[in-house]
């Protein structure tokens, strides 16, 4: 089902965003990570925080808790699970969660805390870069759903899909001039929003299939 086209597009029109650097974005398998059980702090032995949602202190002693390792990134990110993301609201969210757990915030702190925190911020980042580019947010839904693509998987692709990406590559080529590049540019954007729609539209029809054979076998 998530085959074919779909995984082709993703590998060939889902770009990396521009300025991002550090580990690779699937590199955390958070669902794999062992977090804490614990429902109490590790601090003052208080109630603790529930595993769910920004309650990343003890309200008894503000103490940072370790990150639930297990949270999956969207949840983390507040976003839905789903292939287009605000990503305007990404990054916001990205900030508000880097002002709590950073870990210049946490220079004065205990060992544990500073450990925590980075950890924290780790987490962060990572949720962060794999859920800001098409690509890599594509992976980890299907990585959700069960489908793990091994990195260098080419998928075939029909004929007029490759016939269009030489054309472009052939105008690129042919360009002489800035009006000239910006056209090019101009139909790759239109082409990639039309692919990302595409790959957004495959993820929902799967997932509403899922939801009726569900209903239906309860």
């Amino acid at each position: 089902m998530w085959g074919g086209r779909t995984g082709a597009l993703l590998r060939v029109w889902g770009l990396w965003p521009a300025g991002v650097r550090g580990r690779r974005p699937l590199g955390c398998n958070a669902a794999s990570l062992a977090g804490n059980n614990s429902p109490q702090c590790w601090n003052c032995g208080g109630p603790g925080v529930p595993k769910r949602g920004d309650g990343f202190f003890c309200p008894q002693c503000r103490a940072l808790q370790p990150p639930d390792l297990t949270r999956d990134y969207f949840s983390l990110m507040d976003c839905n699970r789903a292939f287009g993301v605000d990503t305007a609201k990404l990054q916001n969210r990205y900030q508000q969660l880097q002002r709590l757990v950073h870990p210049d915030f946490f220079s004065q702190r205990s060992q544990t805390e500073k450990d925590f925190s980075e950890k924290h911020a780790t987490l962060v980042n990572d949720a962060y870069k794999t859920l800001l580019a098409p690509l890599s947010r594509g992976l980890y839904l299907l990585k959700l759903h069960g489908v793990e693509i091994p990195e260098g998987t080419d998928y075939a692709m029909d004929q007029q899909f490759l016939m269009e990406i030489m054309e472009i590559n052939e105008k690129l080529a042919e360009a002489q001039s800035e009006a000239a590049m910006k056209e090019v540019e101009s139909i790759v954007r239109a082409k990639q929003k039309e692919l990302s729609d595409n790959v957004s539209k495959a993820f929902e029809q799967e997932w509403l299939y899922q939801f009726a054979f569900k209903k239906q076998n309860k």
